[in-house]
């Protein structure tokens, strides 16, 4: 990232790369072990410069693990405004594979996001806020899930809930190892890990 300098030679930052920043921090130390001075030494401000932006560290971690979740939530918003493709399957399991799919594409894109949101204990109101709109998001996974296993186009002897924390357990563990620099495209990995995911789901063959 790159920030042209202020006045006296200090970096000039907006929120945007104020916030850039600080969530590099929080992943590094977490966010209840960084304080605002922390947050100002490694951003070369003052305290009251970061004020001029945002309340505090509180709005900071509201505003990052929003961009995360809108994100997240924007995929199965766009799926549920598509209509279904008839090649990939029943209509149902064709979006749930695409919201595999982006949901891995996202979480390349806004990986110090949706690592710093995976990483929330709960311990504030903005943490609790964030779990809710989490367990709203596996909520809706699971409907999919449900509708997907009507259809016969994944298994229907796995509880969906269970079957759709599993699916997301995976491709949330990506921020753990997962580093855009090291040659593995974003299309190679979504790619893969749906298709491994998908056809661990299907059903017998009959007959």
């Amino acid at each position: 990232m790159q920030n042209p300098a202020g006045r006296h030679g200090r970096p000039a930052y907006d929120r945007d790369s104020l916030l850039e920043v600080a969530v590099v921090v929080f992943n590094e130390r977490g966010y209840d072990g960084t304080g605002m001075e922390e947050l100002a030494r490694r951003l070369g401000l003052s305290k009251s410069s970061i004020y001029h932006h945002v309340s505090g560290k509180e709005e900071l971690l509201e505003l990052a693990v929003n961009r995360a979740l809108d994100a997240i939530f924007a995929v199965l918003d766009e799926e549920e405004r598509q209509a279904p493709d008839p090649v990939v399957g029943s209509p149902a399991t064709a979006r749930m594979k695409r919201v595999i799919h982006r949901s891995v594409e996202v979480l390349a894109a806004e990986l110090p996001y949706v690592t710093l949101l995976l990483r929330l204990h709960g311990n504030s109101e903005v943490e609790q806020r964030a779990l809710a709109r989490r367990r709203e998001f596996d909520h809706r996974v699971a409907e999919l899930m449900t509708r997907a296993a009507a259809e016969g186009g994944i298994r229907a002897d796995i509880d969906p809930h269970l079957a759709s924390r599993l699916l997301f357990g995976t491709v949330n563990s990506l921020v753990e190892w997962y580093r855009p620099d090291r040659g593995l495209t974003v299309e190679t990995l979504a790619d893969a890990l749906t298709t491994i995911l998908f056809d661990g789901l299907h059903g017998p063959a009959s007959g």
